[in-house]
């Protein structure tokens, strides 16, 4: 297998999955996505022979338009441009999982600052402003007051990207300090951790404690419905416990896994490697009987 691996930087995440692949006697091209071009028609040179090429391209803007370009070459890769530009935003996202009737938490999109304030008014508070587009926590705000959301929206709306005019709104989900984040291939968990922290904000990149974590059957059938949701392919999948039952407030694309391995028993990017045999393997039998 001749694996493409699309990156503007290697980070631990990249090196577990290319150790891997390597381990296996797999071809791999790293592929610096700053320093290629992308014809209408014809791929980049890098791109000749690949079997699959993996997205690990830190950028939203790359991710969308390259796996476009990859898609209209001919070239898979995972995950999809479908997948990725539905994940990449996150009203798109929302969108996605309460079309498939997936719990989600309420939420609310506005495009002036007076909308805005009455979606806060009428959620109460606290709720919670996202960015439409952004991972890692950032930008994220839990506002506790009308002077705060004030404040904010209007900053908001002063900046100068357009995405910062669209405010997504949720209500704030009690959750018990701690969310849940789920590795998927096609809906498949491969591994499953908690993120505990005492700030209301539970990301791994925002320092919160990480330990293995055990899938109910509920769980498993909400991953799978939320992968499904978004096109599948290699996800991480966000669920929060919300009194008896779950919901589902992001599926992410380009998601990172190290904090993961480092929790679980399993293997994961043996794991992940093991499917993506399988994908191609089973578009080349495809294409043997379609000839």
């Amino acid at each position: 297998m001749h694996v493409g691996l699309l990156y503007s930087r290697i980070r631990r995440d990249e090196k577990l999955l290319l150790n891997e692949l390597r381990d296996r006697g797999h071809e791999v091209t790293k592929i610096d996505v700053r320093k290629e071009q992308f014809d209408l028609t014809e791929p980049p040179e890098p791109f000749d022979g690949l079997d699959v090429v993996v997205d690990r391209c830190l950028a939203t803007s790359r991710s969308i338009y390259i796996t476009r370009f990859l898609q209209s070459y001919g070239i898979p890769v995972v995950n999809s441009h479908e997948t990725a530009d539905i994940c990449a935003d996150k009203a798109k996202n929302s969108l996605a999982l309460a079309d498939a009737g997936v719990p989600t938490p309420n939420t609310k999109v506005a495009f002036t600052v007076d909308s805005a304030m009455e979606i806060v008014e009428e959620f109460g508070y606290p709720c919670v402003l996202k960015p439409v587009v952004g991972s890692w926590g950032r930008l994220m705000a839990k506002i506790d007051s009308e002077s705060a959301a004030e404040a904010i929206l209007e900053h908001k709306s002063t900046l100068g990207n357009y995405e910062h005019k669209v405010f997504y709104i949720q209500e704030f989900v009690e959750k018990p300090g701690r969310d849940i984040r789920v590795l998927a291939t096609d809906g498949e968990p491969v591994a499953a951790m908690v993120r505990s922290s005492d700030h209301w904000l539970t990301n791994a990149a925002k320092g919160a404690s990480v330990e293995e974590f055990e899938l109910d059957d509920r769980a498993k059938e909400l991953v799978k419905q939320a992968s499904d949701a978004v096109g599948g392919g290699l996800l991480g999948v966000d669920l929060m416990e919300a009194g008896d039952d779950y919901t589902v407030h992001e599926v992410n694309h380009t998601v990172e896994f190290k904090a993961l391995n480092d929790a679980v028993e399993a293997d994961v990017p043996a794991t992940v490697v093991d499917w993506l045999e399988a994908k191609v393997d089973g578009e080349q039998s495809l294409a043997e009987v379609s000839a």
